[in-house]
């Protein structure tokens, strides 16, 4: 081998050995970062609460003034908001299937109660659309959000479509989809089987909401605190809380559930990992006897027992005892729970009005 060569070969691993150490340093330099939960890779939000616009939805056709479809009552908004519409609704059920845009910034819908105020649909995944194709598990939803600062108050959204036979494909089935940044959900229920809420991507927060399902019903890759909620499960067999999809160890998303309980039927794990990073933590939430003792399923992929972050801290009830757990989950320390349990962990004190 000619001496050039063997220079040349030299500067070539000097030159990876040096890229490798630059990003290892940069790795490090994340992880202490992303530690704090600063989120820097979200945009800072720039919430708008004061509402310049009321618009009033009803099921009375005789109600001056108002709209009596949703979906109406969203098309007349400028395609370009820019700031904050209330959009009332009185009670009803409300049959349609209803989109937001993503340039509709700033909508507030509210409800005139959670009872008795009820948008709902009955798409599956494999339901053909207007193009002649399925409309997949993301167009089945019911009711989709797509701009941010999103905010929902006493509103049930349903996906009335029938539980599926066990091993039935396509049967998907959303009642909310939320793909935008910095949403809230305050005093809502979803009801539905197979994915009913789609907590698709971005900072979203619900308190004291009811969330109910058979399979994967709180599911995507949003970064998420539930407060005060009921999770409740349909299942007559084997079911699954979440399927949360962090793909990998830069984003920064994942599932909290604070102060929650979990009820119902069957047997159900709380989480499944449909991302091979995927994150879920419950803290301080009751879990009736439904519990797979396991807690937790690794979706048939032994190598993500090393990549997912499963936790609980300080549950209660039945399902909450820790000592049938799968080894790869975590009971966390006082220290390990603290970003995950405060509006911190969606930088909620910088975009979540005092709802």
């Amino acid at each position: 081998m000619s001496l050039k060569l063997l220079l040349l070969i030299s500067l070539l691993l000097q030159c990876v050995t040096s890229s490798m150490v630059e990003v290892e340093e940069a790795y490090l330099k994340w992880v202490k970062q992303i530690g704090s939960f600063n989120h820097s890779l979200f945009q800072k939000p720039t919430n708008k609460f004061d509402p310049c616009l009321t618009i009033q939805v009803s099921k009375n056709p005789r109600l001056l003034g108002a709209f009596t479809s949703i979906q109406k009552a969203v098309d007349s908004i400028p395609l370009v908001n820019e700031c904050r519409v209330v959009i009332s609704l009185s009670a009803g059920i409300y049959r349609e299937k209803v989109e937001i845009p993503k340039t509709m910034a700033y909508i507030t819908l509210e409800g005139d109660s959670v009872e008795n105020t009820i948008i709902e649909w009955d798409d599956t995944a494999d339901r053909l659309g207007q193009s002649g194709k399925p409309l997949g598990t993301f167009g089945s939803a019911t009711f989709a959000v797509n701009s941010p600062y999103f905010i929902a108050k006493n509103v049930t959204f349903k996906n009335r479509a029938p539980s599926p036979p066990s091993g039935a494909l396509g049967k998907q089935a959303v009642a909310l989809r939320i793909s935008a940044d910095t949403a809230a959900f305050i005093s809502c229920n979803f009801i539905g089987t197979q994915d009913t809420l789609y907590d698709h991507i971005g900072r979203h927060y619900f308190e004291n909401c009811y969330i109910e399902g058979s399979v994967d019903f709180i599911f995507g890759n949003g970064l998420s605190l539930y407060r005060d909620c009921h999770l409740h499960a349909t299942s007559n067999k084997c079911g699954a809380l979440t399927a949360q999809k962090r793909e990998n160890m830069l984003q920064e998303t994942g599932f909290s559930f604070v102060n929650s309980k979990v009820t119902g039927s069957g047997a159900l794990y709380l989480g499944r990992a449909w991302g091979t990073f995927s994150r879920v933590v419950f803290a301080y939430t009751y879990m009736d006897n439904i519990i797979n003792p396991r807690g937790w399923y690794d979706w048939g992929d032994k190598n993500r027992d090393m990549t997912v972050f499963y936790g609980q801290y300080k549950c209660m009830g039945p399902g909450a005892e820790y000592g049938g757990r799968v080894s790869w989950s975590r009971e966390l320390t006082p220290q390990e729970a603290q970003p995950f349990i405060t509006l911190d962990f969606i930088n909620g004190y910088e975009w979540l009005p005092n709802l």
